[in-house]
């Protein structure tokens, strides 16, 4: 018998391609910055260790053109990209454009890099909606706090903003966009504010202690767009519990609601209890939830059409790859538990500043005991009925 879980290779081949390339990790800052590709890495090697990702199934990534871009981001800015990555932009004209901080550094090539990110998301919007693949997974993309002319929170381009306006334009398709990042998802909200066909969920930390600092319940949408914008903050040292009867609410009821054609996840992985950038306590119990509800919603209202990018994830090493494996998983439909493979342990122990965590749950006593749990379970549950009153108010009615 194996000592690690691998795929049964007797069970029903899930249709999905998964969008890889090693070019992927050009998108790098400097060595000391949170934002570090290299987890994309250890997600594609522990997904081939677990011989669950086929090579037929790896798609590559094509390159976005500046007419793809400009989907969203203003000429200027895309320019102002393009010059900065070629060490031809002055400081004070990049600050601008929020390049050049410490958030969002300039780095040689980074319209390149940016832009194969964008052409990922864009790759796998055509495998779904031309029908070669019922689910599509770029783990590159994700930008979500890019705005149409400004680089924020480490986001260059919003690649899952081009890729909701893409499909919008060619496929004409009603698009819902479900954020589980722990940061607000700021960036595609505004660029959708005022549309009626595309309706954006973001559960998340407040933004009382978090970046961006926005995503309050009172963002509603705008003109047109009213009532197609929803926001969940939830508190700091939120657990499973809370997190995933949040979660599973608000997204089956905005998707009831909304009716989508595509569903398109953005699925941070900073909500983790080790996550160095924020304060909730989620464990790996809710990213295995995540993906499966979202899948079954996606059969239920969409035929099937799924497309999931990447986000935040600043614990590269023991949360980043797990959680975002169990996307693929969810996929493929595949269940997996006990320990993680011992060879792509060794391998990249050997690199990880810290001890891996060696199996796909986390233990018990991941965390000491949070004194407020009832309080802070409280209060997300009053939040969360606030968020959906409008979807409640408006069924009732129609009654």
């Amino acid at each position: 018998m194996a000592e690690h879980a691998r795929c049964d290779r007797m069970t029903k081949k899930q249709d999905a391609v998964f969008i890889y390339s090693p070019e992927l990790l050009q998108y790098k800052f400097h060595d000391q910055h949170p934002f570090n590709q290299i987890r994309i890495q250890l997600t594609y090697e522990l997904l081939k260790e677990l011989d669950c990702l086929d090579d037929e199934e790896i798609v590559s990534p094509r390159l976005a053109s500046d007419e793809d871009i400009a989907l969203i981001h203003d000429t200027a800015y895309i320019e102002a990209v393009k010059k900065a990555g070629q060490g031809e932009l002055p400081e004070h004209i990049a600050s601008n454009y929020g390049l050049g901080t410490e958030d969002t550094p300039v780095f040689s090539n980074m319209h390149e890099a940016s832009a194969l990110m964008v052409g990922g998301t864009l790759t796998a919007v055509d495998y779904v909606m031309e029908g070669k693949a019922n689910h599509a997974l770029n783990l590159g993309g994700g930008l979500h706090h890019g705005f149409r002319g400004k680089a924020s929170g480490f986001c260059i381009y919003n690649d899952s903003s081009i890729a909701i306006e893409y499909m919008r334009k060619k496929y004409g398709a009603r698009v819902l966009y479900v954020d589980t990042d722990a940061h607000h998802g700021d960036g595609v909200q505004w660029a959708f504010y005022e549309d009626p066909d595309v309706c954006t969920l973001s559960i998340h930390e407040t933004g009382r202690y978090l970046f961006p600092g926005t995503g309050n319940i009172t963002e509603k949408g705008q003109g047109k767009g009213y009532g197609f914008s929803f926001n969940v903050p939830v508190d700091a040292f939120t657990e499973d519990e809370s997190w995933m009867k949040v979660y599973e609410t608000a997204i089956h009821e905005v998707a009831e609601y909304f009716k989508p054609d595509v569903i398109l996840t953005q699925n941070g992985a900073d909500a983790h209890y080790y996550d160095p950038l924020t304060h909730l306590s989620v464990s790996m119990e809710s990213y295995r939830f995540v993906p499966k509800v979202a899948h079954e919603l996606a059969h239920k209202y969409c035929d099937g059409r799924w497309i999931a990018v990447g986000g935040g994830g600043y614990d590269i090493w023991r949360v980043v790859p797990r959680a975002w494996a169990l996307i693929w998983l969810e996929m493929k439909q595949k269940h997996v538990s006990g320990n993680l493979p011992k060879n792509w342990l060794d391998r990249w122990q050997k690199q990880a500043p810290l001890t891996l965590s060696p199996s796909w749950e986390d233990p018990e006593n991941l965390y000491p005991a949070i004194p407020r749990k009832q309080e802070i379970t409280e209060k997300n549950y009053q939040t969360l009925t606030k968020a959906l009153y409008q979807i409640r108010s408006h069924k009732n009615a129609s009654f």
